[in-house]
């Protein structure tokens, strides 16, 4: 591997961004409800994380995921409106990202809600999610996401697993010319990432997970277990990154 990637990682609490920190990640893709693919963090955990950055010194760090609901990406007015407004919230609260996403009805990029991200965003880097996954146009979703001002996407190349759609990601890096950020995500493992680097891409993004048993949460309150990050995996990704 003749560069280094970047390595983002996805955390939903406090003590994921601390340990993001120490371990030596590059930036944090903040949410919640990673179980679910990631929604939109609440606004103390948003403070909490830029307080935490900022305590470290690392400026860029902080992305935070806007995304109202789980399910597909095709919004309504009310909920691009939602998506505005807490955009408006993060860029408020001193987060240096946001990470966006949206379709129209035929499953292509919805321009006009992304434009509206973008200019809500101001002068906040703007990552498009893996909602490229699913148009049935990748590349030439990425020319239209540049001419936005879009500055990073995170796809799997299509795939379940990153490891598995390395030919669009390489198909992508090569489109990209420098235009875009191309990012990695979606299943990756420690043991991924060097087969994913040869394609071209500019970072990986993984959530680093690891699986605790709490206390019980009775009936209502879901599983008793949860997720943390885990230093060791963060760790070992920035290592296997170069």
């Amino acid at each position: 591997m003749s560069r280094r990637l970047a390595v983002e990682i996805a955390v939903q609490d406090r003590a994921g961004v601390r340990v993001a920190l120490e371990a030596g990640a590059d930036r944090i893709e903040l949410c919640s409800a990673l179980g679910v693919g990631g929604l939109t963090p609440s606004a103390a955990l948003i403070q909490a994380a830029v307080e935490e950055a900022a305590s470290a010194g690392r400026d860029g760090f902080v992305h935070v995921l806007i995304r109202p609901r789980a399910g597909g990406f095709v919004y309504d007015a009310d909920e691009v409106e939602l998506a505005v407004a807490d955009i408006r919230f993060a860029r408020e609260a001193g987060a240096s990202g946001v990470v966006v996403g949206a379709l129209d009805g035929i499953g292509a990029v919805d321009t006009d809600a992304v434009a509206r991200f973008v200019e809500a965003a101001g002068d906040l880097d703007v990552t498009f999610h893996r909602a490229i996954d699913i148009v049935p146009d990748p590349l030439g979703a990425l020319d239209a996401l540049a001419s936005l001002g879009v500055r990073r996407i995170l796809t799997s190349g299509g795939a379940s697993r990153s490891v598995d759609g390395v030919g669009m990601l390489a198909a992508l890096s090569a489109e990209s010319a420098g235009r875009v950020q191309i990012m990695a995500g979606g299943g990756v493992s420690v043991a991924d990432i060097a087969a994913i680097a040869v394609t071209g891409v500019d970072a990986v993004h993984l959530s680093a997970r690891t699986t605790v048993t709490g206390s019980p949460s009775g009936p209502g309150g879901g599983d008793a277990a949860y997720d943390v990050t885990d230093a060791a995996v963060v760790r070992e990704a920035i290592a296997a990154a170069g």
